[in-house]
């Protein structure tokens, strides 16, 4: 998929193992597979944009919230920007995605305007939802998008059905939701994956194990040093990933993809980020130890990219920055169209309630 969510991203598209597992190991840090190998540079340089333009969107409505703009809380996904990119860019337009409030990357991927974000965060009435929601709870089932639900595990079951569905009218797609590590210890988590395990239908979960559920260390909440084990628990394949190494993301998304649809049943991806934020703007993260901030910075999955880009031949570092400033541009207008959007009338907000009302805004 292209930045404005049109096809022809993916240089081959088949079917994949019909039964078999995964690898379920970790995997080589640097390490080029399958299909990042076939990547052409136009596809890379389009997996950078979506990159890019996640981190710079979070940015500006991290200023609008610190400038009281944004109705509600802002969850920021910075230094996880590759699970949310890498993983959605893996899909097909006919797949089907039901993202949480920190992978902002994989609506835009799906052909999500930055202006559609800031007035949903805004709350204003050019919002998706009509300024009746904040943060990212918004869906567009004409792109294929359920809309995140705020109790984490939630989605899980509704993807398993959704991927049920999509099973059972002989449809070729696959459904893919992402959860946090404090999330997989919820009972839907594992209801969910249950579910569709047993029931072998095409959905790959996403675990994006980024070290903390809120101010809670990852292990103090599970014995486990990897979660993906639990992948073992529902007779499903599994599978390490380099969260913070988008091509690996990618390539571990696109092999998981395959195995679900060609009939092998869920997956289970556990991708090892860090949240380089607070829970929210409104968490300073003082709980963090700092070394540990400053040892993931390093592995800055954005910067990573840049760098591999650079050694390629593909971009350099002049192209970088005029294509970081066109960016910008576009990012910067589309919050000023949010900004300068009106508030909603308030006799509109219980249109959309009720299917078949008609709504208003």
């Amino acid at each position: 998929m292209t930045t404005d969510g049109s096809r022809g991203r993916h240089p081959e598209s088949k079917r994949g193992m019909a039964s078999g597992r995964i690898r379920a190991v970790r995997t080589v840090p640097g390490e080029i597979g399958e299909h990042a190998g076939r990547l052409t540079p136009e596809q890379k340089l389009d997996l950078w944009g979506h990159l890019w333009r996640t981190r710079l969107v979070e940015e500006r409505l991290t200023l609008l919230y610190r400038t009281g703009k944004v109705v509600g809380g802002l969850y920021r996904s910075l230094g996880q920007e590759g699970v949310a990119v890498g993983t959605a860019w893996a899909l097909e337009p006919r797949d089907w995605i039901g993202p949480l409030i920190r992978d902002l990357g994989a609506m835009l991927v799906r052909g999500v305007r930055p202006r559609e974000v800031f007035a949903q965060y805004l709350a204003r009435a050019t919002s998706p939802t009509g300024g009746r929601d904040g943060n990212t709870h918004f869906g567009d089932l004409s792109r294929r998008i359920v809309a995140p639900i705020s109790h984490l595990g939630a989605l899980i079951p509704v993807m398993g059905g959704v991927a049920l569905a999509a099973k059972r009218r002989g449809e070729d797609a696959v459904a893919m939701t992402w959860i946090g590590d404090g999330g997989s210890s919820t009972g839907d988590f594992h209801e969910g994956l249950n579910m569709a395990a047993v029931l072998e239908v095409p959905l790959v979960v996403i675990l994006e194990n980024n070290g903390w559920a809120y101010s809670t260390p990852t292990h103090r909440q599970a014995k486990v040093a990897d979660l993906v084990v639990r992948a073992d628990a529902y007779g499903i394949p599994g599978e390490i990933v380099d969260g913070n190494d988008v091509l690996a993301v990618y390539d571990a998304s696109r092999r998981a993809c395959e195995h679900a649809r060609g009939g092998g049943g869920p997956v289970l991806l556990e991708m090892k980020t860090f949240r380089m934020r607070g829970h929210a703007e409104h968490d300073d993260a003082a709980y963090v130890p700092s070394d540990q901030l400053e040892a993931w910075r390093e592995r800055d999955p954005i910067l990573r990219y840049d760098r591999i880009l650079e050694s390629e031949g593909v971009l350099t570092a002049e192209e970088r920055e005029r294509r970081v400033a066109e960016l910008r541009r576009e990012i910067d207008a589309d919050a000023d169209f949010a900004v300068d959007s009106p508030m909603p009338d308030p006799s509109f907000c219980l249109g959309r309630v009720y299917t078949g009302d008609g709504g208003a805004a």
